[in-house]
């Protein structure tokens, strides 16, 4: 893995490791660290149930310094949003402006971002509505920017937990909330309230490799459309994933000790939306949906991709698509990040 001029080198020995190190110094001025520990500001640490922890405290306490949330006595939230509907996050031009001499809202949001993205994927979809509004913040958009910093402050010792399951596998949880964010009326308007949030991870042999939370395109018409969208977006993430782990193996690269090809398992909570993708035939309610999120068909009926539905309390994803109550954000965090 290489990143400008940092990188990890893995192997299946340590002789096998000399040698590539051994190689690379003959034509490049190599310093070697020795044991992976710290990586772009990622602190990596293993434990002795050969789990492995990613973790930022760092950049943590940088934010929390920005935020002045940094004090001893500081109040902690348990979770990073307010899953009260009348809290949701719009443009709320009729409050008064965020004031830049609490702290610099773009530079926040920017440290934010690296931070869900590397090791906090539990703060992924209360990051990304506070991003929307970089822009022109309102009062309201830093209340609940402070509401993540205070959520970092009670667990800013922690991040996503690697702790590798028997079988070698990738797994996708994907989700949406169909126009979760539609402003009752008489609430300011907002035509991007009228898409739908979808969310996704993607776990190989049990551990998280890649999450998403945002918003969709393009407004959706039905549950069942909203989900299907979702699915497709979040197929033209994977396949191209599962491609290189099967171009990995064929390399002899261990990737998948059980099957000769790759296949992924998608996990979707919505009946309609699982039936469009493996049942091909004309339905008058869904002729509208447009072909290109038709994409991954042919890779259900290969065999590359399995379509499995999921009930909705066991639906990971769905702390990517709305801020959840606290019994079962702590139920998917424990899920996708091991505490």
């Amino acid at each position: 893995l290489v990143y400008t001029d940092d990188c990890i080198i893995m192997g299946a020995s340590d002789a096998e490791l000399d040698k590539m190190v051994k190689k690379l110094q003959s034509s490049f001025d190599l310093t070697e660290e020795g044991d992976l520990c710290d990586y772009l500001g990622i602190k990596v640490t293993r434990h002795e149930d050969a789990s492995i922890s990613l973790t930022q405290p760092h950049l943590i306490a940088s934010i929390l310094k920005d935020l002045g949330l940094d004090k001893p006595n500081t109040n902690t939230a348990h979770t990073p949003s307010s899953s009260t509907k009348k809290k949701a996050l719009t443009r709320h031009e009729d409050l008064p402006a965020h004031d830049q001499k609490q702290f610099d809202y773009r530079s926040v949001i920017g440290k934010l971002n690296y931070l869900e993205k590397s090791s906090r994927p539990d703060i992924a979809e209360a990051v990304h509505q506070c991003a929307r509004f970089s822009s022109n913040p309102r009062s309201a958009h830093t209340e609940a920017v402070k509401r993540i910093g205070r959520y970092l402050r009670g667990t800013d010792q922690q991040g996503v937990i690697m702790r590798p399951g028997d079988t070698q596998s990738f797994e996708c949880w994907v989700d949406a909330s169909h126009a979760g964010e539609w402003q009752n009326e008489g609430d300011t308007p907002d035509s991007a309230t009228a898409r739908s949030r979808m969310g996704y991870v993607f776990t190989y042999a049990n551990c998280p490799i890649l999450w998403a939370s945002k918003l969709q395109t393009e407004i959706a018409l039905s549950t069942t459309e909203a989900e299907y969208m979702a699915l497709s977006m979040a197929m033209r993430e994977l396949i191209p994933l599962v491609r290189l782990f099967t171009e990995a193996k064929k390399k002899g690269i261990d990737v998948d000790v059980n099957k000769a090809v790759i296949k992924c398992t998608v996990f979707e909570d919505n009946e309609g939306a699982a039936e469009i993708a493996t049942v091909h035939k004309f339905r008058s309610r869904t002729k509208h949906i447009h072909l290109k999120y038709h994409h991954f068909r042919e890779h259900v009926k290969n065999g590359l991709v399995r379509i499995e539905k999921v009930s909705t309390e066991a639906q990971l994803a769905d702390v990517f698509t709305k801020p959840l109550g606290l019994v079962l954000f702590l139920k998917h965090r424990l899920g996708i990040m091991g505490w």
